[in-house]
């Protein structure tokens, strides 16, 4: 008997441990060669995505302030965050062009549609991506419209 409730009082510790662990993560997905064309090819879905490299000193600067990005996203619909290690992910990489780090590029519907350039903040990033994705969905939107 005395196993049992031991038992039972594990399960649940480990319950409420794991949904604490679930809701302080960052909606930030790592992309890779095998997931990165199919990720920001979703229909309807911006994909704002950083590259980075662990080496380098400016992506080391940043801190959290992706992972801080993705906390503010979680509730923004067809908005995704996304990174890149270039140093494991080269082939991404060199197709998507990246040549210095970080670089931080919107995708909408596959297609690259913003490179962003501003302040290193995430109500600048915030603003930025939330803009950007409602142009390219206003524009794929028109675009359908033309094919019908």
């Amino acid at each position: 008997m005395e196993i049992g409730r031991r038992f039972v009082a594990f399960i649940s510790l480990l319950l409420i441990w794991s949904s604490i662990t679930v809701q302080t993560e960052a909606e930030v997905l790592t992309l890779t060669p095998e997931t990165f064309s199919d990720k920001i090819k979703e229909k309807d879905t911006a994909w704002f995505v950083k590259f980075c490299v662990p080496w380098c000193k400016h992506c080391k600067n940043l801190g959290t302030l992706w992972e801080d990005l993705g906390k503010v996203m979680e509730g923004e619909d067809e908005i995704e965050i996304g990174e890149v290690d270039c140093g494991l992910s080269k082939p991404v990489c060199n197709k998507v062009d990246i040549h210095s780090y970080p670089t931080f590029k919107i995708f909408y519907d596959g297609e690259e549609v913003a490179k962003y350039q501003g302040p290193r903040d995430v109500e600048s990033l915030r603003t930025f991506v939330l803009e950007e994705a409602e142009k390219a969905a206003a524009k794929a939107e028109l675009d359908g419209d033309k094919d019908l």
